[in-house]
């Protein structure tokens, strides 16, 4: 069965007649209203052209997908239906292998916490990789989850499909000349790059990996501050995927199916599907589903045929320019220095006006912020790719950008969705150490200990930064010569090392989540005197502290006895 699989897996677009039946295929189920660039008006008519390279492409960049549905029973999962005994389509159906479904609840867990407000479930996971992929072939994965063996897509070079051009050098598809849909839920590379993520937390992300590919699904349905549990932004999110009415139909289907109920079955005992979209003879859509509160009906097509002895109708002219074939060039709208210390918010949002060559703010363009560079920073929702549509003034104004904890510069590049021929403009943003600008003591005593003991109190210092709680700042302690001579001392007051051993420095102190830190305890050598303890942050904070060594007590001499007669 799994050989069947693949090779329905490589049908369509082998020949130049199953070619031109997928192009109309594909044309005919085509989502009215929705486009892979969304600054493009809908194609209106019976016929759909591939996206020219450049243009913004959804997650799967159309490619084909499953088309059957779910059997007309409800699922009645139950013990039996895993024990080998004989089960209803519908049980048969609705089982998922036990990894891929493990998968999917761990990225709706994930996003519960990471994106809240998204409300994403995880059928809607399971859905779609029943659609993509029928649950990743039946569950050919690894305790890992890592496909057995690769899920491709046909290339997509234009004939019948999207044209993509290779975007990673074949390094996910194996294709150096175009892009294919990769993996599980079916991402192509250029998609992969910027929504990739790493669900099992081996520290990569490989689309071949359910794991990773369920929650950079998840991740990219939940963009946009979509809220999933509202139809609209549902079928929004969906379409987005993959860009056909059809589509939304069918996963729309196996989301209602799924939520009937279902139950965990084997790894590689999955229902494999056997229709696809891309199949030969296919042109007519697939049924669509009920949705809650009413039906979808599908509109009717005018009879566009001219009768004998009528003339043809003029041909359609061509649409008039959008918003977005205006755009000549980028301006910065006003945005200040970006730095940040490691851990915090951007106090500036990036703000990019479009602008006609005449200099005329654009409204209604949308504007895509990629974050270049070795850093871990991210836009709000934690995401390093964010794309905003410009207001009537023409200006997108990024999500707050949050530093991560590697300092350093990075760029974020502003860029024209659907216009690569704009140029993009390019912001220098730079995450700093966290630093502190004045340390104080927490205590007043006085810091003394009698030559060869120890100090009763412990130092302890409070960190502040512009007058708030400095956490996270690395210091250094040093016993110093003198106020001019800061170089180490090789007397007086000393630390002890796990060994024993005295030191005079410290390093690689931090402030905690309050700003403060205690020194361990201090000790004194033989020597009298005062002394002092430097203690310097990163960002400059200096704290001197004075340390009093005294003579040791002189003992009482021994009573002599009485002089006896």
């Amino acid at each position: 069965m799994a050989a069947h699989f693949g090779r329905r897996l490589r049908k369509g677009a082998a020949t130049t007649a199953a070619a031109a039946a997928a192009v109309a295929a594909l044309s005919a189920s085509q989502a009215p209203g929705v486009t892979t660039d969304p600054d493009k008006p809908a194609a209106t008519g019976t016929s759909a052209s591939a996206p020219e390279d450049g243009a913004e492409q959804n997650a799967t960049g159309n490619s084909p997908y499953y088309t059957d549905l779910p059997p007309l029973n409800s699922p009645s999962p139950s013990p039996s239906s895993t024990a080998g005994t004989s089960v209803t389509q519908g049980d048969a159906e609705a089982g998922i292998p036990a990894t891929v479904l493990d998968a999917y609840k761990r990225a709706e867990a994930e996003l519960r916490s990471a994106k809240p407000g998204c409300n994403l479930p995880w059928e809607l996971l399971a859905a779609i990789g029943k659609v993509e992929s029928g649950q990743a072939r039946g569950g050919r994965v690894d305790a890992n989850g890592d496909t057995l063996s690769p899920i491709l897509g046909p290339q997509l070079d234009g004939n019948g499909f999207a044209l993509i051009r290779d975007t990673d050098n074949g390094a996910y598809d194996g294709n150096s000349l175009y892009d294919q849909a990769v993996g599980p839920m079916q991402f192509i590379p250029s998609t992969w790059a910027w929504a990739g993520r790493d669900g099992n937390g081996d520290g990569k992300k490989d689309p071949n990996n359910i794991y990773d590919a369920a929650l950079a699904a998840g991740h990219y349905l939940c963009r946009y501050g979509w809220d999933l549990s509202v139809q609209a932004d549902l079928d929004k999110a969906i379409l987005s995927y993959n860009n056909s009415q059809d589509y939304l139909n069918t996963v729309l289907s196996w989301l209602e199916y799924y939520r009937k109920g279902t139950h965990s079955i084997p790894d590689g005992t999955g229902r494999l599907p056997s229709s696809r979209s891309d199949e030969p003879g296919r042109t007519s859509p697939s049924p669509s589903p009920e949705k809650p509160g009413g039906s979808t009906p599908k509109p009717e097509q005018p009879n566009n045929t001219p009768k004998p002895n009528e003339p043809s109708p003029p041909s359609t002219p061509s649409p008039p320019a959008t918003p977005t074939d205006t755009v000549d060039h980028l301006a910065d709208a006003g945005t200040a220095k970006l730095s940040a210390m490691a851990g915090d918010t951007f106090a500036k949002k990036i703000s990019t006006r479009a602008e006609t060559k005449a200099g005329k703010s654009v409204g209604k363009v949308r504007v895509r912020f990629t974050l270049i560079g070795d850093t871990d920073a991210t836009f709000a929702g934690g995401e390093s790719v964010a794309t905003v549509a410009t207001d009537s003034s023409g200006v997108a104004v990024a999500p707050a950008l949050k530093a991560g904890q590697k300092t350093g510069d990075f760029t974020v590049r502003a860029t024209v969705v659907g216009r690569p021929a704009v140029k993009g403009l390019d912001y220098a943003a730079t995450v700093t150490a966290r630093a502190a600008d004045a340390l104080a003591r927490t205590g007043e005593a006085p810091l003394t200990c009698t030559a060869g003991g120890e100090f009763a109190d412990q130092v302890t210092v409070q960190a502040t930064y512009q007058g708030a709680v400095a956490d996270g700042v690395a210091a250094t302690a040093t016993l110093v010569k003198s106020a001019d001579d800061t170089t180490v001392n090789d007397k007086g007051p000393y630390f002890k090392d796990a060994d024993g051993t005295a030191v005079r420095t410290l390093t690689d102190l931090v402030t905690d989540a309050n700003g403060r830190i205690t020194l361990p305890t201090l000790y004194a050598d033989d020597t009298e005197g005062t002394f002092l303890l430097r203690i310097v942050t990163t960002g400059g904070a200096t704290l001197t502290v004075e340390l009093t060594v005294t003579a040791a007590a002189t003992p009482s001499p021994s009573p002599t006895a009485s002089a006896t007669s």
